[in-house]
């Protein structure tokens, strides 16, 4: 099983829209998506919640969870969400920024974006490493 880490700064938003996406996309036999955050919110940002539920993707009840060596252990890759020099580091492990748009305060159009693109860049990145559930997906 081959583990990707989604990462941001508080896990609110970019990283639990990305490892869902991986998680709905990738084969389950093969690879999975955690997320974390080096400083987790309470919470998932509400709009976020909404914008995944159009798309049939429940968050309603994910929780923002700390980065640490036991979580990262074995992993694969780290993804970072465009924090900069917040983003989290993890020795060993392949890491890839994407610099996205923090959802926090944005509006549903914003946060819609933002999803597209991460869906576009998981996907990508799922063709990539050929781990794609449905090889027929562009």
């Amino acid at each position: 099983m081959r583990t990707f880490i989604f990462a941001c700064i508080h896990n609110a938003g970019r990283s639990q829209m990305s490892a869902a996406l991986f998680n709905r996309h990738a084969d389950p036999a093969r690879a999975r998506a955690i997320s974390a955050g080096t400083q987790p919110a309470g919470q998932v940002h509400p709009v976020v919640v909404d914008a995944m539920r159009e798309i049939g993707i429940d968050l309603s009840t994910a929780k923002p969870q700390k980065l640490t060596a036991e979580l990262a252990d074995g992993a694969e890759m780290l993804i970072t969400m465009g924090c900069g020099d917040e983003c989290p580091y993890v020795a060993g492990v392949r890491r890839e920024d994407w610099p996205l748009p923090d959802p926090k305060g944005q509006g549903m159009a914003d946060v819609r974006r933002t999803r597209d693109e991460i869906e576009a860049r998981v996907l990508g990145l799922l063709k990539g490493e050929n781990l794609l559930l449905n090889p027929k997906i562009s």
